[in-house]
């Protein structure tokens, strides 16, 4: 289906409600959290302006690698964004594509409270129905979606299909075409 754009803009109504009495910093996991990044942060910033009292925003973009392939031990490392001490004392809102086990979120949040933001929320676009989850909830969710291997919107399988519009499941055969 395509991301229904009113899922997008409500989730940003959503946001702005819980969070929107204060500098908020939206924090954009990379890759896969571009588009729907983009996207989201149209909706808030057309809120912002509608409003009668204007919230700084200010972004940045992280990436996260797991230290042992998808095996997650749970280690995480992030590359690039500032200094996370940029993050005291702000409303921190974590942009993510798709949440599989919780496991890499988990980590990151742990990580993040040791820079004490006044706040800290996790936006994502998607979140996998798995038996390997570790019970973790974003904040607010667009869509669920099955235990399966999920492109386009900017998700990708081995860089593949992130330009696509829309999100659907990559079949073996394509899986075995594209794989690396």
């Amino acid at each position: 289906h395509y991301i229904s754009i009113s899922r997008t803009e409500r989730l940003a109504r959503e946001i702005m409600q819980d969070m929107g009495g204060h500098h908020i910093v939206a924090l954009c996991v990379l890759k896969g959290g571009y588009k729907f990044f983009a996207d989201l942060l149209d909706y808030i910033k057309a809120l912002n302006r509608n409003s009668d009292k204007s919230i700084p925003m200010t972004v940045d973009f992280i990436r996260l690698k797991s230290y042992c392939n998808d095996q997650s031990t749970g280690d995480i490392k992030v590359i690039g964004g500032d200094d996370l001490s940029t993050l005291t004392g702000k409303n921190v809102l974590i942009v993510e594509d798709i949440i599989d086990t919780g496991k890499t979120m988990k980590t990151l949040l742990a990580l993040l409270k040791g820079y004490n933001p006044k706040m800290v929320k996790v936006v994502s676009l998607l979140v996998k129905r798995t038996p390997r989850s570790v019970g973790y909830r974003p904040d607010y969710v667009g869509f669920e979606v099955p235990d399966k291997f999920v492109v386009g919107y900017a998700l990708d399988y081995n860089e593949y299909f992130r330009d696509l519009n829309h999100i659907c499941v990559i079949s073996e055969t394509g899986k075995e075409k594209y794989k690396a």
